[in-house]
């Protein structure tokens, strides 16, 4: 059914907190009403006892491994760990087995995405050193942006080419997505730490090899080339104090040069490598409280324009690994938005700039068509959240195929009740509908 009257909610909708019922028919929120509304015809009624209702949130960075990596995560189970966590639609990465870095390869993970995510979905086209003219015929008004890893990646993604690179700044149709780390500077400090430790090194390194330099090397190289040819560029998951001098504070609206921040970034620091060990190990590396100040304080003033999650799982035989062998990345979907609320009680962000960054403005950044936002006319995705009902994190309420997460143990005190995609109930009480189907994101492009 999705067709809904909600009842007695606190609506948290661009930069207010509203009581008020809302409507839902066939999917799309027909009403929205501070007077409250009577009877309707033919929809499933729940009273919200006065808890807070958010639009749905959009992640516009996760690796969800399928296909080709199916044993550390797949569509289906991503998918539900996200409507789980309130995030209703998501835009995965190419760096899947094979790459995404053709038409046909992206058609192909549409139809996955159709077939099994509960969550609405959207797929990165990857660039290469060799696959430009298949880049540029990507559809913006279908496909959420164009994805260049700057720094190292898996098989054929690495773009290093001068050539190549500029023609991909100057001819990108669409946003341009960057993962922004200097490679050279990363093999020389892998270099230096291999002659001092051996094969012995410690994660407490990684910060010192994946470095604040390679970071800022990579993301001005990229600004520049954006400012030389006027490219819409999107840095992801900043992470170095440094770095946001090359963003512009204040509002979204007009620029041509964004950011985002992920949540790992945004609540861990170096000093939890002690503890977590390799379970932090994510590229770019976790840095210092400094660091991590530095980039709260931007989201509020806007130099951070969105906040994700780079959501990447790996086994947990693969995070056991030495340094070396271990790769980066780990599970963040189901408990993304809880960590930001948990901030919020923090006194860190404010619950209406919790719901700017992580809804409104990845709708206003990828130009998302009718969604992010609890408007009359949009799609009715919506998570009622209880921000008063603590719980913790354990294995055993853990809906990631790779079976952990770096939270676990963790306390917190938000916690998301029920979670509609397209007006379709997907989580309530714990339980996904796994039976539900988001649909493909459009774009107003």
């Amino acid at each position: 059914m999705n067709s809904w009257l909600l009842r007695d909610v606190q609506v948290v909708n661009e930069g207010h907190v509203t009581p008020a019922d809302v409507l839902v028919r066939d999917g799309f929120i027909e009403r929205v009403a501070t007077e409250g509304i009577g009877s309707a015809r033919a929809v499933k009624e729940l009273d919200g006892k006065g808890r807070h209702l958010l639009p749905g949130a959009i992640d516009d960075q996760v690796h969800f491994r399928e296909p080709g990596l199916t044993y550390k995560e797949d569509i289906a189970h991503g998918s539900a760990a996200a409507v789980a966590g309130g995030i209703t639609t998501f835009m995965e990465m190419p760096n899947t087995v094979p790459q995404t870095l053709t038409q046909d390869l992206l058609t192909l993970k549409y139809a996955m995405g159709a077939a099994s995510s509960v969550a609405n979905y959207s797929f990165y086209m990857g660039a290469s050193n060799s696959n430009i003219e298949e880049v540029l015929r990507t559809d913006p008004k279908t496909v959420c942006g164009l994805k260049a890893f700057l720094g190292s990646s898996t098989g054929d993604m690495l773009v290093d080419n001068e050539e190549t690179l500029d023609r991909l700044f100057k001819e990108a149709h669409m946003i341009l997505a960057v993962h922004a780390e200097d490679e050279p500077t990363i093999r020389r400090n892998m270099a230096e730490a291999k002659a001092r430790y051996g094969e012995d090194i410690r994660i407490g390194q990684h910060p010192f090899i994946r470095s604040a330099e390679a970071c800022w090397r990579s993301s001005s190289t990229a600004v520049a080339l954006a400012k030389m040819h006027g490219t819409r560029l999107h840095v992801l998951h900043i992470s170095t104090a440094r770095e946001l001098e090359l963003f512009e504070p204040g509002p979204l609206e007009g620029k041509r040069i964004t950011a985002e921040a992920c949540v790992h970034h945004l609540w861990f620091t170096d000093a939890d490598y002690a503890k977590k060990g390799t379970l932090l190990k994510w590229n770019p590396a976790v840095k210092t409280a400094e660091d991590r100040d530095a980039l709260r304080q931007a989201v509020k003033d806007g130099r951070i324009d969105v906040v994700a999650t780079d959501h990447a799982p790996h086994t947990v035989e693969e995070k056991a690994n030495p340094y070396t062998s271990c790769p980066s990345g780990g599970p963040l979907v189901q408990h993304a938005l809880p960590a930001m609320l948990e901030l919020m009680h923090q006194g860190v962000f404010t619950l209406q700039e919790v719901v700017e960054k992580m809804c409104h403005a990845p709708a206003r950044l990828f130009q998302v068509k009718d969604r992010g936002f609890i408007r009359e006319g949009q799609h009715a995705d919506l998570v009622l959240v209880d921000l008063d009902a603590p719980w913790t994190v354990a294995k055993e309420n853990l809906l990631y195929k790779c079976g952990w997460s770096p939270f676990e143990g963790q306390r917190f005190r938000s916690r998301v009740l029920r979670t509609w995609v397209n007006g379709q109930l997907a989580y309530a009480e714990g339980e996904v509908d796994r039976s539900v189907r988001g649909m493909r994101a459009m774009f107003d492009r």
